[in-house]
């Protein structure tokens, strides 16, 4: 099989080499020559032979929507468009509808496995007509970790992102739980050796996960995490799956509190903690304290 690959970045870069590692030829473009196989998205398509398949592996949003635009231009009658970036579904329909003009196929595939994918495979959720799935199949069957598990055609157009979404939404989750548990293992004079509990875990428990080898071993390397902020990003999946929830009337709790849980992470100071301190003070005279003896300048709220 031959296969472009639009974006060689973290992900991008890895996969290029897992799927080469396969056997599988691939054209790999990225705006960054130095790492680039070709000069443009269009002397790629010219190297690839028809029908043609290109995975798009950049940045959710509008060079994603850009990129997409570009080869549907360049791409002809039976060739497949395969976006593998972090987009919302909705933005799957439109490019499909777009590329359907041309009777080009669109297929949406989320992808997890990070850094480590080159190593262990990536788990891939991918949406498409069954057609277009398989011209496609054997970068997914190269991409994929070992064994049974790690690839599924999760349904029409937008069902792989959907899923991914919806992955994602677990993972801030599950995350969160493995967090607040550091803090109150951290917090009580009780525990000696809290890496050592949560590496005790890893065994024989319900709560074992990669997740949490991957917290042990970022714990191993700097107990206490006393080199890291507390501040905690969201790409985008963990809101989108909370709309979704609110959308489809389905309760989402836990994964809807675990993204608020990083709104605050990125607070100084919370306004609206301040508000209930000032609330207390007002109807139970309960002490307040002031800006500064919490070792916060009001000068740089």
């Amino acid at each position: 099989m031959d296969i472009g690959l639009v974006g060689l970045g973290k992900m991008g870069g890895n996969m290029r080499t897992r799927l080469r590692n396969a056997g599988i030829t691939v054209v790999g473009y990225d705006r960054n020559q130095e790492i680039s196989d070709v000069k443009s998205l269009a002397e790629m398509v010219k190297k690839l032979p028809s029908p043609k398949v290109v995975w798009v592996m950049v940045p959710a949003g509008d060079i994603t929507r850009s990129t997409v635009e570009k080869l549907i231009t360049l791409l002809d009658e039976g060739d497949v468009i395969v976006d593998g970036g972090n987009s919302r579904w909705t933005d799957d329909e439109i490019h499909a509808a777009l590329a359907k003009k041309k009777k080009i196929g669109y297929v949406d595939c989320g992808v997890s496995g990070g850094i480590w994918g080159l190593e262990n495979g990536y788990a891939l959720m991918a949406g498409g007509t069954k057609k277009d799935i398989a011209k496609v199949q054997p970068a997914f069957d190269a991409l994929r970790p070992e064994g049974d598990s790690g690839f599924v055609h999760a349904g029409r157009i937008g069902a792989g992102h959907f899923s991914k979404m919806v992955h994602n939404g677990i993972e801030y989750a599950m995350m969160q739980a493995y967090a607040e548990g550091f803090e109150l293992l951290e917090k009580v004079d009780m525990v000696d050796n809290v890496t050592a509990v949560f590496d005790s875990w890893r065994q024989g428990t319900v709560v074992r996960s990669w997740l949490l080898d991957l917290l042990v071993k970022a714990l191993e390397d700097d107990p206490g995490l006393s080199k890291i902020r507390g501040y905690a990003d969201d790409s985008g999946e963990g809101r989108w799956t909370v709309e979704a929830a609110i959308d489809n009337a389905v309760p989402m709790h836990v994964i809807a509190a675990s993204l608020f849980a990083r709104f605050t992470s990125r607070q100084d100071e919370s306004p609206a903690m301040q508000a209930v301190a000032a609330m207390r003070n007002q109807f139970g005279g309960h002490a307040v304290q002031a800006a500064a003896e919490a070792g916060h300048d009001p000068k740089d709220a």
